[in-house]
């Protein structure tokens, strides 16, 4: 564990309050500081839920140190199960918590309550969020899930979905939906929407549809080994993917339904004259192991994208993740600190990101266009609408999301190229509403006067540009060259679509020709020398 101001996952007890909060019937009693309570902001705040998490905190303070902690814990398990009447519990310590070893679940087995009590040993400086989640749903599943008969018509479980997750409640609706189509009904659908009575009719389906890996896996193994149920590998997200997915489940279940694909438009539009001429673009990929991997695969072989840089901030996923990069020709990043992910971004020079909510924050410092694809997340990746990423109607949304930033980022190019033309300028007027325009000042006209001078481009890291003083991209050039302000300026009219490649070009000139410090003359001297 360290200190930082960014974390792509929190704590594994927030893990287990993903799935808590996820399923109906249970509650969550937490042993924790008072200060630990900041978790319900997540899922109140970011997920806009209408209610409060299941979760009881103990919420002891510094003064209780010295006494009893646990009768604290027991007399708060108590006053839960008698509040909130769940048909089960979970037990367990925040990170806080854990040093002080109270044993929660030992504490609460010995209340004899008449619920299931179900303990969660989650080592908060070993692993996070993601490990908690999946731990959590194992447990659950362990101590809850009971032999069943098969059910008469051909039914499978969807698993893995959890509160705090990016698009589950439309990707488990989409999914639903062409399985329908299939012939396939739905037994349970869990952690997402379930209670402790559901999960004990798991074993009744006929196989296992794992969704996300990261949260379910240890679930859907758990239960192929018990219950003999097998489980789908296939993440359907993309349309080829969900061709594959389809596929797969039909040879698990037998089915022989084929799924509406009607509404699937990203074939055609992938091929349609505005995305041709988006086509080659480079990106780079960084978020959850699953979301990337899939969506690698639908950028480089669905869109047209060049893949130019991969990378996952969960280690468990480290060797598929590698096995992927390998394919691409790359080396994967496998890191959970964001200033890595930015190096990395910055030396990739991509002219777009597919990421998380901080590779959104990564973009808007670069000045590179970014997709999100993957928590974490904030409030905004949470629509009220429906916009599923996996299934077919999921491959409409992921088009929509890959290729509207680098539209808008193309419209943003423009009003920046033409800023300072009379019709654009700050003081105009909308151009639709001419008698509301403000004429631009001229010199030499009575009562005008010259424009001013147009101002450099703000400089996002916050140290403003002055002529001609050298500007050094260390993460491009390796610190062997380095950029004067007026050549920075020029290279930012380039489109950004393309801006990439000139400045690896003219980088590339300079130091064939043993200049230093590039300059208007030698941004211009390249452009001419690639042109012959």
């Amino acid at each position: 564990m360290k200190l930082t101001v960014w974390t792509y996952e929190g704590p594994p007890h927030v893990g287990a309050m993903r799935v808590a909060t996820a399923m109906t019937g249970l509650h969550y009693v937490l042993h924790a500081p008072q200060g630990d309570t900041y978790a319900d902001l997540l899922f109140t705040m970011i997920e806009r839920r209408n209610h409060r998490p299941p979760v009881t905190y103990t919420t002891f303070q510094a003064r209780d140190l010295g006494a009893d902690t646990a009768t604290l814990f027991k007399d708060a398990a108590r006053d839960a199960v008698a509040r909130f009447n769940p048909q089960a519990i979970i037990v367990g310590a925040s990170c806080t918590a854990e040093l002080i070893q109270d044993d929660p679940g030992g504490l609460a087995e010995a209340l004899g309550l008449s619920i299931p009590v179900i303990p969660l040993d989650l080592p908060s400086y070993q692993r996070k969020e993601n490990f908690g989640a999946d731990e959590t749903f194992l447990q659950i599943v362990r101590h809850l899930a009971k032999p069943q008969e098969r059910t008469a018509q051909i039914t499978v479980n969807i698993l893995g979905a959890t509160a705090l997750g990016f698009r589950h409640r439309d990707d488990v609706e989409e999914i639903t939906g062409l399985m329908s189509d299939m012939g396939i009904g739905v037994n349970v659908v869990a952690p997402l929407g379930a209670t402790p009575a559901d999960i004990a009719r798991l074993p009744a389906a006929h196989a296992n549809v794992l969704l996300y890996p990261e949260t379910g896996e240890s679930a859907a193994r758990y239960l192929e080994k018990t219950y003999a149920q097998r489980w789908t590998k296939t993440v359907p997200i993309g349309a080829g993917a969900t061709r594959a997915f389809v596929a797969e489940l039909a040879q698990l279940t037998g089915a022989q339904g084929r799924p509406d694909e009607s509404r699937l438009r990203l074939p055609w539009w992938s091929r349609s004259v505005d995305s041709t001429y988006l086509t080659g673009k480079r990106v780079f990929l960084f978020g959850d192991a699953s979301h990337v991997m899939a969506m690698a695969r639908v950028a480089r072989d669905e869109v047209g994208f060049e893949v130019v840089g991969i990378g996952c901030y969960n280690r468990e996923y480290a060797r598929p993740m590698r096995a992927l990069a390998k394919e691409y020709g790359l080396e994967p990043l496998i890191t959970d600190d964001y200033l890595e992910v930015e190096a990395a971004i910055a030396a990739a020079q991509p002219e777009m990101i597919m990421g998380t909510q901080m590779e959104r924050h990564i973009g808007k410092r670069l000045g590179i266009p970014c997709a999100v694809i993957s928590a974490p997340v904030h409030v905004q990746d949470f629509p009220a609408r429906y916009s599923p990423v996996m299934g077919f109607e999921g491959a409409n949304v992921i088009f929509d999301t890959l290729i509207h930033p680098l539209v808008m980022g193309l419209e943003e190019h423009l009003l920046t190229m033409f800023r300072e033309d009379f019709e654009f300028h700050d003081e105009a007027g909308a151009s639709h509403k001419g008698h509301g325009a403000v004429a631009f000042p001229l010199a030499g006209v009575a009562g005008g006067s010259a424009p001013a001078a147009a101002q450099p481009p703000r400089d996002i890291s916050g140290q403003k540009m002055q002529q001609e003083q050298p500007v050094a991209d260390a993460a491009a050039t390796g610190g062997a060259v380095i950029w004067l302000a007026d050549a920075e300026r020029e290279l930012k009219k380039i489109p950004f679509f393309v801006r990439g490649k000139a400045r690896r070009n003219t980088e590339s000139f300079a130091a064939q020709k043993g200049v230093t410090s590039i300059s208007i003359e030698t941004l211009y001297e390249a452009k001419a020398h690639y042109a012959r």
